[in-house]
């Protein structure tokens, strides 16, 4: 970790699980026109969006206008791993994917006009390639149906013949989420995971396919120190990750991780200056900025329509 960037953060009074839940944490609710016709859809075409199942704070803001962004979970809502921050269902064994999942991606995703989607999953460590040719089917209906629309997968921490799987597919953005700090890995993701790992998958995605953006996201308010969320996004940048997103961690249930710390948005807005100094293309960072964030993703498909432009298609 270099030496050279001040504790930034430590000018901003620190508010712990003490306090209150902050003010800057309140949203108001969804609605609207764009928000309304993207609901209807989803129940008519019977999707399951993280945007919905997650609650994410952000569905009124994404799921409106014309460049609307949506993230659609496939491969089933049940998990082979067991993380301590993520309410999802763990199974040892789940039900065998929708071989017809992939074609009504495509379809919804062209009926839906999105600008830019997310596909994203549960593991499938019981599945012989991890669900990577599920995915990258998933991409091919869509670019077959909705040419215009910008992928990107967020991913599990595919590694070797799983990841050049997925890579073949060649997604405009490849995202896969350290979550939590170095210190942290162990007490809160599943014990298959790493910081390590993750990093290998964000390498090898550019291996496999020189060029591709790359992006992470990690949560903060579960005991790290600023050191340590200094060091990670070194790491990313070492790993050449593009995009970044910071945002505050939200307990799911009174049977997950604590909360331990509200962080503010003075700190997280100097995370996000030091983020840019480091060289990430775009930093996202804010009590509710999460993985899959419409202004990051805006950004994104900016980069992703020049290059496409470039190469004349």
């Amino acid at each position: 970790m270099s030496e050279n960037h001040s504790d930034s953060g430590a000018r901003a009074p620190q508010i712990t699980m003490k306090s209150p839940k902050p003010s800057w944490l309140k949203v108001p609710l969804p609605g609207g026109e764009g928000f309304t016709r993207l609901k209807a859809l989803t129940q008519e075409l019977k999707l399951h969006t993280v945007c919905q199942e997650a609650r994410c704070p952000n569905i009124g803001e994404c799921w409106k206008g014309e460049h609307a962004t949506m993230t659609l979970m496939v491969l089933g809502d049940e998990c082979t791993r067991r993380c301590r921050f993520c309410a999802v269902k763990t199974v040892l064994k789940a039900a065998p994917p929708d071989p017809d999942e992939p074609a009504h991606v495509g379809q919804a995703v062209a009926a839906m006009k999105l600008g830019y989607v997310v596909i994203t999953s549960v593991d499938r460590d019981d599945l012989s390639d991890g669900g990577s040719g599920h995915y990258a089917q998933c991409i091919r209906e869509i670019r077959t149906r909705a040419r215009e629309t910008v992928i990107e997968t967020l991913i599990p921490d595919y590694q070797d013949e799983q990841l050049a799987t997925l890579m073949t597919a060649a997604p405009d953005v490849l995202a896969h989420n350290v979550e939590v700090v170095s210190r942290l890995q162990r007490k809160i993701r599943d014990p298959r995971c790493s910081f390590e790992r993750s990093l290998e998958t964000l390498r090898g995605a550019k291996r496999h396919q020189p060029g591709a953006f790359t992006k992470s996201s990690v949560m903060l308010g579960l005991g790290e120190t600023h050191d340590e969320v200094v060091e990670s996004m070194e790491l990313l940048r070492a790993a050449e990750v593009d995009f970044l997103t910071l945002g505050q961690y939200l307990r799911p249930t009174a049977q997950h991780a604590p909360v331990r710390e509200w962080v503010t948005p003075e700190r997280f807005f100097d995370l996000q200056l030091l983020g840019e100094q480091l060289g990430f293309k775009y930093v996202a960072s804010g009590p509710l900025v999460r993985s899959s964030y419409k202004a990051g993703e805006f950004f994104a498909a900016g980069l992703v329509r020049e290059r496409r432009a470039a190469a004349g298609h």
